[in-house]
């Protein structure tokens, strides 16, 4: 594994037609408190991870006005702006209720308000990536999609991506407008989106999959997972992340974390190249999960 602490290494991918970033991203949902309800346990450590990111060359962010709510938005903007050579998308479309409690929420004139309301905490005119956090099951899906168009129309949100969606929304979707983004959880044991990931990368859009460093059984000692690592003089969660990257070239991982070491370890993961038998045997222990 090399000892160059970067995430150029990654390889890059262009999101639209002009956002080319670093493929291995950084996901701030572990920025607040826990239950992802309010400030951080360490406020301090979480503002130092952040401004660790561009020192990292991670120039890609993920956040979500949900978070806190509104915590993450707040911590990017004091560490980051004015985000110079970074991009940051964020999403609404999920209400908070207390701690760990999560509702959609899709009502048009909602998601509209909050775009605006990510600006001003994020402190930009402009949104670089916006995405529904949810489809809400209780407002019509187009009436959904037609607030995104609004958003861009207007140059509220420079480009618009989806989470958690079947191909079919994916499809129902760019009907309406350019979907460029997709936000499922994926995982080496979590296969369920695996034909939403096949249909992102034959149209290049991009798979950014949370939750990415589960393994379920695979991360315990003595598995393949853990052989692999030891191997390659690495931590478990790092092969995971090295064996995500080699899925697929669409494929956006945005580990997360308040702590510095902790960002710097999953950074050094961009550095370990698996085999294609690595890589294979992986993909069959994770699927038998």
């Amino acid at each position: 594994m090399s000892s160059a602490l970067t995430a150029a290494k990654s390889g890059t991918f262009r999101i639209g037609s002009d956002i080319e970033v670093n493929r291995l991203g950084f996901g701030s949902m572990r920025l607040p408190g826990r239950g992802v309800w309010g400030p951080p346990a360490d406020h301090a450590e979480a503002i130092r991870t952040l401004k660790r990111l561009p020192q990292l060359e991670v120039n890609f962010i993920d956040t979500a006005d949900s978070y806190g709510p509104n915590i993450a938005e707040e911590l990017l903007r004091e560490a980051l702006r004015p985000y110079k050579g970074m991009f940051v998308a964020t999403k609404a479309g999920l209400a908070r209720t207390g701690p760990d409690e999560w509702t959609p929420l899709g009502r048009p004139e909602y998601l509209i308000q909050q775009a605006y309301t990510s600006c001003w905490r994020l402190g930009v005119e402009r949104i670089d990536l916006w995405q529904l956090h949810r489809i809400d099951p209780k407002v019509p899906r187009d009436e959904q999609f037609g607030a995104i168009k609004r958003l861009l129309d207007s140059g509220v949100i420079r480009y618009a991506g989806l989470s958690e969606v079947s191909v079919a929304d994916i499809e129902a979707a760019s009907k309406v407008f350019e979907v460029v983004t997709v936000q499922n959880r994926y995982n080496l044991v979590d296969r369920t989106s695996e034909a939403v990931l096949d249909y992102c990368t034959r149209h290049k859009i991009g798979f950014i999959p949370w939750f990415p460093l589960a393994a379920g059984r695979l991360a315990s000692e003595g598995s393949l997972l853990d052989s692999v690592a030891k191997r390659h003089q690495a931590t478990r969660s790092q092969i995971a992340l090295a064996w995500m990257l080699k899925r697929s070239p669409v494929m956006l991982p945005i580990p997360g974390t308040s702590k510095v070491a902790h960002l710097e370890e999953n950074v050094a993961a961009v550095g370990i190249e698996l085999s294609d038998e690595d890589f294979a045997a992986l993909d069959r222990a994770g699927r038998s999960q």
